[in-house]
């Protein structure tokens, strides 16, 4: 299934996005759960929305309006990956030679998670803001001390994750936490692909296009740590949740694009594509004045 968040005249309810001959279409299921997050951590509650989404009729469903989709879900915590992927490296050279033994964790706050929809506010003063396109993971069932072997059972889906970061607050730290959390900086969706409808996460080719060129375009193959080791891996510290996110890096750009780094400037679009799971675009606006405060006296001094 394509699990999203949708608005209502009555607020946000969790659904699922049908391929119908009409093309895709929103199949609402707020009367099983109430969130997206709800829904994933209940196996029963995911076997009755995977029998709904399968007897559900075309003519009886609304086509889906991009535009009324949020973040897929709410995150509890968003750990990211930092160095995952292989660089292109001469023939005759071992591309594993560089491999770090453990992955490099950080966390970007709940403040970054932004929508399919929302635009991205470049902060005022910011100077070198980039894009990341990654592949997320969203964790399903509660995992503490899980093995590799066992670490899938534990995934509910996968969806794509922007994970915008300002290299020059970033460069100003050992901690990366001023250069990734900024408000917003974090698009995710435009939905969650459940596991067993997505395709072999160690297969599919990650690609970002930004100004009409493709820019980013490397396969998961080539990632150092597999989803399995990194859910297993973090799991041995902490304790994920249902509705947690592991962004799992991103590859490094292609040399036209490294070549030709541009900061992100308002205007500006990125769109961030992985095999199975869709795109997911991303806008960026520049920061609004803020109003100055009003000024407040004393009763009786004004």
């Amino acid at each position: 299934m394509r699990l999203v968040t949708h608005r209502t005249s009555s607020g946000m309810r969790p659904g699922a996005v049908v391929r119908t001959a009409r093309g895709d279409s929103l199949l609402d299921l707020g009367d099983i759960a109430l969130s997206v997050n709800a829904l994933i951590s209940d196996a029963s509650l995911v076997r009755a929305a995977e029998m709904r989404a399968a007897g559900a009729l075309d003519e009886n469903l609304p086509g889906l309006v991009p535009a009324d989709l949020a973040a897929p879900l709410t995150p509890g915590k968003i750990l990211c990956l930092g160095y995952n992927y292989r660089g292109h490296t001469p023939d005759g050279v071992d591309p594993r030679a560089d491999d770090p033994e453990y992955p490099d964790v950080f966390v970007k706050t709940p403040n970054t998670v932004a929508g399919p929809n929302d635009a991205v506010v470049i902060p005022a003063g910011a100077q070198d803001v980039d894009y990341e396109g990654e592949l997320a993971v969203v964790i399903g069932a509660r995992a503490r001390n899980v093995a590799i072997e066992d670490a899938m059972s534990h995934v509910a889906g996968f969806t794509i994750l922007n994970d915008v970061s300002d290299r020059a607050w970033q460069r100003r730290q050992s901690q990366w936490a001023l250069g990734k959390c900024s408000d917003g900086f974090a698009p995710i969706g435009p939905w969650i692909v459940t596991v067993d409808e997505a395709p072999n996460p160690q297969e599919m080719l990650v690609e970002v296009v930004r100004d009409g060129r493709i820019t980013v375009s490397q396969s998961t193959s080539t990632t150092i740590f597999s989803v399995a080791f990194v859910v297993s891996h973090i799991s041995q510290v902490l304790t994920l949740e249902p509705g947690d996110v592991i962004s799992t890096g991103t590859p490094q750009k292609l040399a036209h694009a490294q070549a030709a780094h541009r900061p992100l400037a308002p205007g500006d679009a990125v769109t961030v594509r992985i095999t199975g799971l869709g795109e997911l675009t991303t806008r960026f606006v520049a920061a609004q004045p803020e109003s100055p405060a009003a000024e407040s006296f004393p009763e009786g001094t004004a």
